[in-house]
Formats: structure tokens, sequence, C-alpha cells
């Protein structure tokens, strides 16, 4: 049997249409309505970005990094390729790359950047896929030699560098002399341009073969700065950092991605429960707005409940009239909102590329939002909560104003109409 019958269906729709005498309780049904809608399809959008946003980082950030880093306690790690071996056939590990970095000053046609150079061997650079697969301009198989070097489109674009041009690199290790230490100059052909979409990887990273890294920095030919570890699952990095410890003994230290990048993502982290909780005080006063205006709604169907009442209806049909009256502003607005949130969710990047184009003004830097795109991914266990949230406020905010209903004696309803 149907919780509600075909009668108080009937009467409770024929409540939501508005007659010129009820006209004002119809707009506050319409506002709680589109403020239930609004609520509902900015949470799954704010929800759906903060997700996109933090999956795009970590990807990125662990796409270029790597999981975990071996270094020496003191100085750089010698002998790099006997530890290495010792770590390969360790279960979890996927690659071990030996990296050797440093801080330079990158100069070319007047202009001057801060840069970071990441010395690898040509064999890891392509196993990167965010590097390889994100070639713009030039070839990777070129990445050679001692004289080569691969950067970011926008280190590029900030030096009005192309491919085949020459970009001057300056490090402040350089040699000393009776006039004190000469900074390190040297000039290299950039073969390949990058676009990780991080802005800052794409404006800072200096991409060079391991042995020009070496030469470069006055490094031994068997001393690296560390070695990069990419293990098959990031969330193990613990683990596999003690099985680690314990494979090479003393004289080493590690430090994996989540304690290399705590506090970015735990801001993160927080500012996605408070967005979430700010964001639903919208669905809150909407649910409020439901509870005026059904409240306003017995008031003035007092006579009409007194009529109901002595033609046999009971107190419990009553408070399902209103009941179902109140809840459908609420099913439809959570169903409005549900829509409207996945589709502009879906289609979020798109909006942005229109909107900036029709304001003429960029509303997503990247030096600022450190990515190139405005990231969405929708978690349908994370949409389902919503519309749970949604729902449950909207029944509960009908419930007293349909008790009320119920509660309302059609002997004094008539006698003072």
């Amino acid at each position: 049997m149907a919780i509600f019958s075909a009668f108080e269906r009937t009467v409770a729709m024929r409540y939501l249409r508005s007659r010129r005498r009820e006209g004002f309780i119809s707009v506050i049904a319409g506002f709680s309505l589109l403020g239930i809608a609004l609520g509902v399809a900015t949470l799954i959008i704010v929800m759906a970005v903060m997700n996109g946003f933090r999956h795009e980082l970590l990807s990125r950030i662990l796409g270029l990094n790597g999981h975990l880093a071996v270094y020496a306690e003191q100085g750089p790690l010698t002998d790099f390729d006997a530890t290495a071996e010792k770590l390969r056939d360790l279960a979890g590990i996927a690659s071990v790359s030996p990296v050797v970095d440093g801080q330079v000053m990158a100069t070319a046609r007047n202009q001057a950047a801060g840069a970071m150079v990441r010395g690898m061997r040509p064999e890891d650079l392509r196993a990167r896929r965010i590097i390889a697969d994100n070639i713009k301009a030039g070839d990777i198989g070129r990445f050679t030699g001692k004289d080569t070097v691969i950067i970011g489109t926008r280190m590029a674009e900030r030096l009005r560098l192309a491919v085949g041009d020459e970009i001057t690199l300056i490090s402040p290790q350089g040699r000393a002399t009776i006039v004190g230490t000469v900074p390190r100059i040297k000039a290299y052909e950039i073969v390949a341009l990058f676009e990780a979409g991080m802005y800052e990887y794409d404006s800072t990273f200096v991409y060079m073969p391991l042995e020009a890294a070496q030469l470069y920095f006055q490094m031994p030919a068997d001393a690296v700065s560390n070695l990069e570890i990419m293990v098959t699952d990031p969330d193990s990095v613990s683990r596999i950092g003690y099985e680690i410890f314990n494979r090479l003994g003393p004289g080493y230290r590690m430090i994996d991605w989540q304690r290399a990048n705590a506090t970015f993502f735990s801001a993160i982290q927080v500012e996605r429960n408070v967005m979430f909780l700010i964001l639903t005080l919208i669905i809150l006063v909407a649910a409020f707005n439901i509870v005026s205006g059904q409240i306003m709604l017995v008031k003035d169907k007092g006579r009409d409940i007194a009529i109901l009442r002595t033609m046999g209806a009971t107190r419990g049909m009553i408070m399902r009239i209103f009941l179902l009256s109140g809840a459908s502003i609420g099913v439809l607005g959570t169903l409005l909102g549900f829509v409207l949130g996945l589709a502009f969710a879906e289609n979020i990047e798109a909006i942005r590329q229109w909107l900036e184009k029709l304001t003429d003004t960029e509303l997503f830097p990247a030096e600022i939002y450190f990515l190139s795109k405005l990231p969405a991914i929708v978690d349908p266990k994370e949409v389902a909560s919503v519309v749970a949230m949604a729902l449950g406020l909207s029944f509960l905010a009908t419930l007293y104003p349909s008790w009320r209903a119920a509660r309302l004696d059609p002997v004094e309803a008539l006698r003072y109409e």
C-alpha cells in the first residue's frame, strides 16, 4: 500500500499551486526550492573541484618527484648504482632512479629566472610518463650528451626561448680563486619543451642528462644527490621505507611524499571541510524557509483543515498532506540541484574558458592556482551524501508544520473564521 493516498497527493499538490490570495506563500516556496537547488549544486561542484584539484596536484607532484627519496646522511650519495640494485628487487618498488638536484639562475635574451636543475639518465626521464607524454616541442630522443637540456613551456615563454636556442645556467657553487668564488656558468642547447600542467614545474624545472649534471655541479662520477623511488602503491610508502631502512642499514635518511607535502595536502583537506560546512548552511537556510512557508500555509488553510476534519479526515491524513506538500519542495529542489551540479562539474573547464573569453579576464591564473586547467572529479559517494543530507533536512523541515496542522482543532478554526 502506498504511503500517501490519491486524495492526500491531490490536496497536497493543490496547496502547492498558488492562487492570488496565497501568492506570497508560493513565492516563499519558490525561493526555498531555488535555495536548496543552488545549495546542492554548489556543494557538488565545489567538492568535485576540490577532489580534482587534490588529484591533479598529487599526480603531478608524485609523477615528477617520485614517492620516496633516499639520501646519504652527509654529503652526496656515493656508489649509487650498487645501492639502487639492493632496492630494485624489494616488493612494491616500481623503479629506482639516481638524481642530481641543484638550484641555478637561468638567463637568456637579457631575461633571468630562478630554476631547479634535475639531472637524470635519459632512460629514466623517458620512463616518467608525465614528462615523456607531454613534450610540446622538440624531441626527447635528443636528450643525451653533456650540452643539452629540456625545459618547461612557461620558462620558455618567460625567457622567450624555443627548441634549438641556448639557455645559460649560473650556479653559485663555483670554483674558488684568489679573488673569491667564481660562479659556474655554462650554456646548454634546448632540445625539447615539456608541459606537465603544473605552473611551478613548467616554469622552474630544467632537466639535464645525469653525467652533464654531475659535471656541472662538480660531483664525482659515482655520486648523486639522491635516489628517487617510485612505488606501486603510494599509500604504502611508510611500510616500504621501513623495509628500505632494514635493507640499507645506517648511514641513510629517507623522505617520503607524505612527509614532504604533509602541510600542503593538510591545508587542502581543511579548506575542503570548511567549504563543505559553509555551503551546507545554504541548504539549511533553505530548509528554514520551508518551515516558515509551511507554517504560513497551515495558518492560511486553517478553515480548509477544519472542513476536511469534519468530513472525516484523520489527523494522520492532515499531517501527511502537509508533509507531502513541504517535502515536494525539498525533493524537487534537490533533484534540480543534482542535475545542475553534475552538468556544471562535467563541463566546468569549457565554462571557464567561455567566461574568460566573454569577460576578457583570466579567472584561473596558473601562477596562483598551480594548475593550468580547472579540474573536477565527481565522487559518487560524496554526491550521494549531499543528496541524502538535502532530502533529510527537507523532510525534517516539514515535521513541525505538519504536526501543527494535524493538531489544529476544527471547532476553534471555524469559530474564528
